[in-house]
């Protein structure tokens, strides 16, 4: 078969980047399965074009060192591909290539197929969601009312977005937004959940109040989140929505790493204090690892003065934004009221900036 011309086609096919015959033939024959063509590639160099706009990319395990040494940019929906005994150990060479999925042949071929059916020409885009995570520098740092403000201040510029508590001891995001009656399924419901998941009918079942869905947690007895679970969620809110707004624990469990490893910007609230930037050194380490694109908020007022820019030295990362004191906003936290639900005041302020970065958007008043 002679190889397609590197162009980026009008729209992007699935890419495949391997030299290994036999895989490319069994590849092949996935991709025709599922009702797609798909581009090739046989090693990162040729790939390098057509990496980013690809709606997914299937690395075989010949080309895993190779694409790694090429320092291919991170993307979503990579997946690392081969045999049983190709691919050890193939979750750590996934993770250095920033990989969302390891596919082990024969096993994963049905897998497979649905991903190349998602690609098709009669589907939505699959990667039109963005995905952002939101993580506390220490506890009380305020992620929890960043993320809910994020998500409203998305929602207000009619953006269809899901807001996911992946933080079981967090008290439920429901809470913050003032949504704990609103009926709906909670994350015990889904935590079986380890494969394709119906995209619309996940949003139709969640708790949800125009643009805005959540996902967050009963009052019921504790439940670990599988990282199976959280996956297949995900992979199922990119196709149904706009933006994907993450609520993390400090203390990451395998979901968390899961939602941090698939993530496109992660935000680190971290309010001005000393003590709290020695605590949110230990999560930037524990963090930084599983996201490419880790940057801080900090949350004033500074009892000791500390500037803004210093700390982010300090913690040796890029700062996203400042949010200034607002009384009025615990006080309407306090009252069910949703935070950045009006549009005003400091952390809708940074809220609207962040999410027109995020989605190539001017976020305003709906």
């Amino acid at each position: 078969m002679p190889p397609r011309p590197a162009v980026v086609p009008p729209h992007p096919l699935p890419l495949l980047v391997t030299s290994d015959d036999a895989l490319l033939d069994d590849l092949l024959r996935l991709a025709a399965a599922g009702g797609v063509e798909v581009d090739l590639a046989p090693d990162p160099v040729s790939a390098r074009s057509r990496w980013s706009p690809a709606p997914l990319v299937l690395v075989g395990s010949d080309q895993a060192q190779p694409c790694l040494r090429a320092r291919l940019p991170h993307r979503r929906r990579l997946v690392l591909v081969g045999r049983s005994g190709q691919l050890d150990p193939g979750r750590d060479v996934a993770d250095l290539m920033g990989a969302e999925y390891v596919a082990v042949l024969p096993a994963a071929e049905p897998w497979l197929v649905d991903r190349f059916v998602e690609c098709g020409p009669d589907r939505a885009n699959p990667v039109a969601a963005r995905v952002v995570a939101v993580l506390g520098g220490r506890g009380g740092a305020g992620a929890s009312v960043v993320a809910g403000g994020l998500a409203v201040t998305a929602a207000r510029s009619r953006l269809r977005t899901l807001l996911v508590d992946a933080d079981p001891l967090g008290g439920g995001l429901d809470l913050v937004l003032g949504w704990e009656q609103q009926a709906g399924l909670r994350w015990p419901a889904l935590t079986d959940a380890d494969g394709r998941v119906d995209a619309s009918s996940l949003v139709r079942a969640l708790p949800s109040r125009g643009d805005l869905v959540v996902l967050s947690w009963d009052r019921g007895d504790l439940r670990s989140l599988p990282s199976p679970a959280m996956a297949a969620t995900l992979d199922a809110a990119r196709r149904a929505c706009d933006l994907v707004v993450v609520d993390l624990p400090r203390h990451l469990d395998d979901a968390a790493v899961t939602a941090l490893q698939s993530v496109d910007r992660a935000f680190l609230v971290v309010p001005a204090e000393l003590r709290a930037a020695a605590a949110a050194a230990r999560v930037v380490r524990a963090a930084a690892p599983h996201c490419a694109d880790l940057s801080l908020i900090i949350r004033g007022p500074s009892p000791g003065r500390i500037r803004a820019a210093e700390l982010a030295r300090t913690l040796g990362l890029p700062l996203a934004g400042t949010v200034r004191p607002e009384p009025a906003l615990g006080r309407g936290l306090e009252r069910g009221e949703a935070p950045a639900a009006d549009g005003r005041g400091p952390l809708a302020a940074l809220c609207q900036r962040l999410v027109g970065e995020l989605t190539g958007t001017a976020p305003g008043a709906a």
